[in-house]
């Protein structure tokens, strides 16, 4: 039985997510950050790629997936999730029940935009403080143009 397999066209493709997460972790290093995990997820909540160093903590994958799939999930950064759910705490339980616990409101979770200003994917840095994890993606994202 032959049966058409439409292809997905990658916004963001590997190889610039690996030069975003190589360009990040290179960036903590060079400050002397706590060990760091570092996941770049496609439009669709996809994950594109991702790296733990040595040292990382076990869940820092999960925290920074979060991070990254909370920005996708409402459309700004994670840290500006965290803002707008100060005080919402009944919100918060029930949209991380919701995303099977996907969303981590702490800063750290960054939109990777097009050039006309559309969301075409996500990075989310779990390892140091929340400051420091955002600073992290910021600067790999820079880095990899």
């Amino acid at each position: 039985m032959a049966f058409d397999v439409f292809p997905r066209r990658a916004l963001l493709g590997l190889a610039t997510a690996r030069r975003v997460i190589e360009a990040a972790l290179a960036d903590a290093r060079q400050r002397g950050l706590q060990p760091m995990t570092v996941a770049v997820f496609d439009l669709g909540g996809c994950l594109i790629s991702a790296d733990s160093e040595d040292g990382s903590g076990a869940t820092r994958l999960a925290i920074a997936s979060g991070k990254a799939l909370g920005a996708l999930g409402f459309g700004v950064s994670s840290g500006t999730l965290a803002g707008r759910m100060q005080g919402r705490e009944a919100f918060v339980s029930g949209v991380a029940a919701a995303s099977d616990g996907r969303l981590v409101p702490a800063a750290g979770g960054v939109l990777v935009l097009d050039e006309d200003g559309c969301v075409i994917a996500a990075v989310g840095a779990s390892g140091d403080s929340p400051d420091n994890d955002q600073a992290v993606v910021l600067a790999g994202l820079a880095a990899a143009g």
